[in-house]
């Protein structure tokens, strides 16, 4: 059987689902064949190690006009016995064998200053139309927690049987830690990722002022890019600190993983403020770091967590930060919630999220057409 997989968001915060995904894919199946479609300037960001997997360029921007046209040439022309689309966008018209994941609804959901008013809400429409579609035209649909599989099958009304969590995993930081010099030897609590307004660093850093006059060194580093595409939020939220005169806040920009990993061994918190999540995976990798995670309890997170965070209302900062109070006052509690971290982190795994793939697609290759 030939299977193709829209790999197009490899390279990307969503990658890493997609980049472990295959990486699994070629030690579990040396009979099928498989063609990896990517944008033009990733053709050679994964590359294969099994002769049963080529990547082909399939240039076609979401949400767009030659993604409708032009890509569902390029899949009739290939004319798989079945298409892994890895995330929702796709050609709506076209009508082969099809599983699609769907990680989240939050662009159905949220707005993002950090984009183009209009452009965004376009896109919502839009989104909201093709959600429906795939939802029903897809033989099957993957979703990373039971959250957002309920979440879809209330949305679209399907039946929940056409849906199937595979949840995800993470991977320890890896690389020999060293210090970031501007917190050494200073508390600190953290976060790591994007910046988007549904991300809630604001109340997070609004906590973390509130802790100051009974911990008035407490650090709060977040860490990710601050310019570009991807920064751009988080560039918007530097000059919000800078405006304000919020104090120890640190934007550190890109660090290399050595640095990553010191933070999270060295970190009082790692505090996940998110009003909305498919996964969660930066708590889950704050976990298998051994970093104690206090956390949102919105949406999917309780379901990924388990009893290892911590747990605040992310719409009250006064609850965030009475939280995190709690958490870095009592040494205790911090080495509790760091060894629960280690077992719920190990719960996850990355195989297991490719072999349950796997079988999707064999059930649905061997169902009579």
């Amino acid at each position: 059987m030939h299977i193709a997989i829209d790999a197009r968001i490899i390279n990307s915060s969503t990658g890493r689902y997609i980049e472990r995904l295959l990486h699994y894919l070629q030690s579990l199946d040396t009979t099928n064949n498989y063609t990896v479609l990517v944008r033009a300037k990733d053709k050679n960001y994964w590359k294969p190690t099994a002769s049963n997997f080529t990547v082909t360029v399939a240039d076609f921007a979401d949400y767009s006009f030659s993604e409708q046209i032009g890509f569902k040439q390029l899949l009739d022309k290939l004319s798989p016995d079945l298409v892994h689309f890895c995330m929702p966008q796709q050609p709506i018209l076209y009508t082969g064998k099809a599983v699609t994941t769907i990680h989240d609804l939050t662009l159905l959901t949220t707005y993002n200053s950090d984009k183009n008013w209009f452009i965004f809400h376009a896109k919502q429409l839009v989104g909201n139309y093709v959600f429906k579609k795939v939802a029903h035209k897809s033989q099957h649909i993957l979703t990373p927690t039971h959250y957002v599989k309920k979440s879809l099958v209330e949305f679209a009304n399907i039946s929940p049987k056409k849906v199937t969590t595979t949840l995800e995993a993470a991977e320890e930081v890896h690389g020999e830690p060293e210090p970031y010099q501007l917190v050494d030897g200073k508390q600190f609590i953290m976060y790591v990722g994007s910046q988007s307004d549904y991300k809630n660093i604001k109340r997070l850093i609004l906590a973390h002022q509130k802790l100051l006059p009974h911990h008035p060194d407490l650090q709060l580093v977040l860490v990710g890019k601050t310019s570009g595409k991807n920064g751009a939020a988080a560039g918007r939220n530097k000059a919000w600190c800078e405006t304000n005169k919020h104090q120890n806040v640190i934007f550190t920009g890109f660090l290399p993983d050595s640095q990553l990993a010191w933070l999270y061994q060295n970190t009082s918190a790692y505090v996940f403020p998110s009003l909305m999540e498919g996964f969660g995976l930066p708590g889950l990798e704050a976990m298998i770091s051994g970093a104690p995670v206090v956390s949102s309890k919105a949406t999917c997170l309780p379901e990924v967590y388990g009893d290892a965070a911590e747990y605040f209302d992310p719409t009250d900062v006064d609850d965030i930060a009475i939280t995190i109070e709690r958490v870095i006052d009592d040494n205790s509690l911090r080495d509790e919630l760091i060894q629960k971290g280690y077992r719920q982190a190990a719960k996850y795994s990355w195989r297991r999220m490719a072999e349950q793939t796997y079988q999707v697609y064999m059930n649905i290759l061997n169902q009579k057409s």
